[in-house]
C-alpha cells in the first residue's frame, strides 16, 4: 500500500535541516527521503530502534519521523528513550499504518510524541507537520542547548557557576572521571577548545540563568 500521495514541494527551508526517518519499510523510507530531500531537508534513515538511537546521538537531528511498529525496540520505547535524553529539543512525529485509531494517537502523544500521522498521508500534510515541528524546536531550544544531553548541559551550567570537577562530581553524585568525560563531550559538541570558551557560550545563550 502506498503510504504517501501528492508531491507539492514548495516553501523550502533555508538550511539543510537533518531529519531522521525510522521505519522498517524500505519503500516508505525511499518515498519520505525523496520528499524531504526535494523540500530542502537532509534526511537520514534507520530501519530499527537501536540504529535510530545511535543516529540520534551521533547526528542529533532536528526532527524524528518514527514508525510505531519496529522489529526490535517498539516505536514507543524509542520515543521514550529519545525524550529522556533530548527532551523537547528533538521533536518526534509518530507515523503508523496500523495504529490509526484515536486512542492510538492519544497513547502516542501521552508517551511523549509531538505529533501523530496515520498512513497513508499526503506529502503536503507531512511537510506541513515537519515544518511546524522544526520551527517549534528552534523556538523551544536554544541552538547551544539542543546539541547537549541533559547531563552535559547540567555540567556546563555548573562549570559556568564556577564549580570545579570535584564539586560537580559531589553535587551530581558521579565520579570525577565521569565529569571529565562530560566536559570533553561538551567541548567537542560546541567546537571549542577550553572550558572558558564553553562557559562564555553558556552565558551568551542565557543557559546559566537556569542553573540550580
Amino acid at each position: 500500500m502506498n503510504a504517501i500521495h501528492g508531491l507539492s514541494l514548495t516553501d523550502k527551508p533555508n538550511a539543510r535541516t537533518c531529519v531522521l526517518i525510522v521505519d522498517d519499510d524500505a519503500d516508505f523510507i525511499e518515498a519520505v527521503t525523496g520528499i524531504l530531500d526535494r523540500a530542502g531537508y537532509s534526511p537520514i534513515a534507520a530501519t530499527h530502534g537501536e540504529e535510530a538511537l545511535r543516529f540520534a546521538r551521533t547526528e542529533q537531528p532536528r526532527l524524528v519521523i518514527l514508525d510505531v511498529g519496529l522489529p526490535d525496540l517498539s516505536g514507543y520505547e524509542v520515543c521514550r528513550q529519545l525524550k529522556d535524553r533530548f527532551g523537547d529539543g528533538m521533536p518526534i512525529l509518530f507515523v503508523s499504518g496500523l495504529r490509526t485509531e484515536s486512542f492510538d494517537r492519544v497513547a502516542g502523544l501521552l508517551i511523549g510524541a509531538d505529533d501523530y500521522l496515520g498512513k497513508p498521508f499526503a506529502a503536503d500534510e507531512l511537510l506541513a507537520r515537519v515544518r511546524r515541528l522544526v520551527r517549534q524546536t528552534a523556538s523551544l531550544a536554544p541552538s547551544l542547548a539542543w546539541k547537549l544531553t541533559p547531563r552535559e548541559l547540567e555540567v556546563l551550567r555548573l562549570l559556568a557557576n564556577g564549580l570545579g570537577q570535584d564539586e560537580i562530581a559531589r553535587q551530581l553524585f558521579i565520579s570525577r572521571k565521569t565529569v571529565a568525560t562530560h566536559i570533553e563531550h561538551v567541548l567537542q559538541k560546541l567546537g571549542v577548545r577550553t572550558r572558558a570558551q564553553a562557559v562564555a557560550m553558556a552565558y551568551r545563550e542565557d543557559l546559566v540563568m537556569n542553573a540550580t
